[in-house]
């Protein structure tokens, strides 16, 4: 039996509430990206372009390091990788946590939330970062995703 992981970045608790869930849903360990220095609400700003956010987000090379390490990493077979969406792809913390571990020959699954963007190029984008892993195509989830969705969506891959 594969071992899964649910890893996530929630900036404001969102993706946080909805990667529990479906960590809960399918039986999977539960893990969070936490950036070393944490964001606050005017890092979040998207309106201002000198915003923290906004300034990772500009610039692709942007490895905002992690608080806390993954233990055994390569433990797992299957790894759903959840975030919101920030500017049509995942958040630069996310790139720094899938260059951290070596994935390779590991299957992950990116989940998003967002009131109305899609994944955007988050999964192509992904692949750029961790070329080693077989990066699955995403899903956009809203906050109240219920876990037979999430369980229904997930099972594919597990």
């Amino acid at each position: 039996m594969s071992k899964v992981l649910v890893s996530f970045f929630s900036a404001s608790g969102v993706t946080a509430k909805v990667a529990k869930e479906l960590a809960n849903a399918i039986g999977a360990d539960l893990h969070e990206i936490e950036p070393e220095v944490l964001y606050t609400e005017a890092d979040l700003d998207w309106r201002n372009s000198e915003s923290r956010s906004s300034v990772e987000m500009k610039d692709r090379a942007s490895r905002p390091a992690i608080r806390k390490t993954l233990e055994d990493a390569s433990s797992y077979d299957t790894i759903f990788v959840g975030f919101p969406i920030w500017w049509y792809r995942e958040p630069s913390v996310i790139d720094t946590f899938l260059e951290t571990y070596d994935f390779s020959g590991k299957t992950i699954i990116p989940f998003a939330t967002s009131g109305s963007s899609q994944m955007g190029e988050s999964s192509d984008s992904m692949r750029s970062v961790a070329p080693s892993a077989d990066i699955r195509e995403g899903k956009r989830f809203p906050s109240d995703a219920s876990a037979s969705e999430l369980k229904s969506w997930a099972e594919q891959f597990i």
